[in-house]
């Protein structure tokens, strides 16, 4: 064995090949990837990061040991559950390393759930996790409506699941369907499904060309835990828990339960019931609505003949309308008969009321008052008069003796001030004088009108006439007058002499129609003799 020492130090020289880190790091990742081209690893996951780029880094770890993951974005795109902290999974892929940092990790192609119990226990916990939170509550579910006018449906549009609903609404009721294109199965399904449910709330309602759906239905075929675990993620849950749009959950089959199940406001075993579930069937509205005719129109039948019953039952108690009205008509006769005497009875009491005062109101009597007033109007005057002058005489001789013992200035001013007084008083005894005959004026004025309006002549103006015999007495009735009596009638512009024609009977007024001779006169005739105040008259 041949051995090289350095000359400067007392060290060994080694045979052994010298490389690069570049070329160690490429000699280990072809090592590495040669021995473990395709490795099924089992671990539990702990840290999973998605950045933007659509990565997910994650770490497998178990009881002593972690390696470092990373499924690339296409990979993750087709992923049948997401990966989450604590999910015990089979991870299937190859080992490589990362010169970076000098360490190596898995490159995932496909991730599984390390049995069905791994899978049930993290449904579980998110199933505990949203009933605490009051999501699952039947008081917060909606009520489907009855008739919904559009039908909105989030599903694949390539699977046989839209064929068979839309089959199921042309045979019960024909509605306006709306189809939202999902994934259902993938790692992008649990986002699209919620971003689904989310979309169709936000659709304003308008009566536009895209009509708000009036109820909801999230469908999806049956198959295994892993194919329908989109429908069990949190978001899709949350989602459908928030909707303002009542929806109905058919995934799967009827033995097919999933976390949308819990927390949709209905839950259909398939995707055909929940068709039949959305709407009515058209044959059950029409027999209902022909039912319900048929009923309305029996009852109406029935009311109507109860109420015709009453009506006659009712119509037999009453009295006729003869005996009704035969009260009345006798009260109203009784009141007619009655109204005909009071009247009667009402006007004879006025007319002696009036012949109470027919003595106080004689045209005479008014004459004497008006001489009386006209009497002391004239001695008020001649008194007044007396009195003016004794009061300026009075003044005119204190003036006179004033006047001897003042100046004459004095004098003078103490004469033009009782000058101005004098002046005044008679100025105010003038106006007072005035004052007084105009008052006595006006009563004598109103006394003329009333006896105006008493005087006979304003009877005689209403087409009456007074009629006087030979003597001047007033004639007020045709019984006892002769033949050959001259009467004296007084009109409203003059008089007439008229003489009684004897008829067959002798006496004037016996028969009716007796001829009358008449002979007009301006006055009264000479020789008859005057009653009292002939002059004024008589209205009696």
């Amino acid at each position: 064995m041949k051995f090289d020492f350095d000359d400067s130090g007392d060290k060994p020289a080694s045979n052994a090949p010298e490389f690069t880190v570049s070329e160690l790091s490429g000699k280990v990742k072809s090592f590495i990837e040669g021995e473990f081209s395709y490795v099924r690893v089992r671990g539990e996951l702990g840290r999973v990061s998605k950045p933007a780029s659509g990565h997910i880094y994650l770490d497998l770890k178990d009881e002593n040991a972690v390696i470092s993951g990373v499924i690339w974005r296409g990979k993750a795109a087709s992923l049948a559950i997401a990966p989450e902290q604590g999910l015990e999974v089979i991870a299937t892929g190859k080992l490589t390393t990362f010169p970076g940092q000098s360490k190596y990790q898995i490159v995932i192609d496909k991730i599984e759930p390390a049995g069905q119990g791994a899978l049930m226990a993290l449904l579980e916990e998110r199933k505990k996790k949203l009933a605490a939170e009051g999501l699952m509550d039947e008081s917060v579910k909606q009520s489907l409506p009855f008739m919904p006018r559009v039908v909105g449906i989030v599903t694949s549009p390539t699977g046989a699941v839209i064929r068979d609903m839309m089959h199921g609404f042309r045979e019960r009721f024909p509605v306006h369907v709306i189809v939202w294109p999902v994934r259902v199965q993938g790692e992008m399904a649990a986002r699209e499904i919620a971003g689904a449910i989310a979309g169709f709330n936000k659709i304003p309602d308008q009566g536009g060309a895209c009509l708000r759906p009036d109820v909801l239905i999230v469908a999806r075929g049956g198959g295994s835990l892993e194919d329908l675990w989109s429908f069990n993620e949190e978001i899709v849950a949350r989602a459908a828990a928030a909707s303002q749009i009542p929806l109905i959950s058919a995934v799967g089959h009827e033995t097919d339960w999933t976390l949308l199940d819990y927390v949709a406001d209905s839950r259909a075993p398939t995707p055909t019931k929940a068709a039949e579930w959305a709407v009515p069937k058209f044959s059950e509205l029409v027999s209902r609505v022909a039912d319900l005719k048929a009923r309305h129109v029996k009852v109406i039948s029935l009311s109507l003949q109860n109420k015709r019953m009453g009506l006659k039952s009712a119509a037999r108690g009453l009295p006729r309308l003869v005996d009704l009205m035969g009260i009345p008509r006798q009260r109203l006769d009784g009141a007619s008969g009655r109204l005909v005497q009071s009247l009667t009875n009402f006007t004879r009491a006025k007319r002696a009321h009036l012949q109470r005062f027919e003595g106080r109101l004689q045209p005479f009597v008014l004459n004497q008052r008006l001489a009386r007033g006209r009497e002391r109007l004239v001695l008020f005057s001649n008194a007044l008069g007396q009195q003016l002058r004794r009061k300026s005489s009075s003044c005119r001789e204190k003036l006179s003796g004033l006047s001897l013992g003042l100046r004459p200035l004095m004098v003078i001013a103490r004469m033009e001030r009782g000058r101005e007084q004098l002046d005044q008083v008679g100025a105010r005894q003038k106006r007072a004088f005035e004052g007084a005959v105009v008052r006595q004026r006006q009563q004598v004025d109103q006394l003329g009108q009333l006896m105006n309006s008493l005087s006979y002549q304003s009877v005689l103006a209403r087409g009456f006439a007074m009629v006087r015999d030979g003597n001047g007495a007033m004639v007020r009735s045709a019984q006892g007058l002769d033949g050959g009596e001259i009467l004296d009638v007084e009109f409203v512009d003059g008089r007439v002499l008229t003489q009684i024609q004897v008829g067959s009977t002798g006496k004037a007024g016996g028969k009716k129609g007796l001829p009358v001779k008449t002979v007009k006169s301006k006055g009264p005739k000479k020789g008859l003799k005057k009653g009292p105040n002939d002059d004024q008259g008589s209205l009696f």
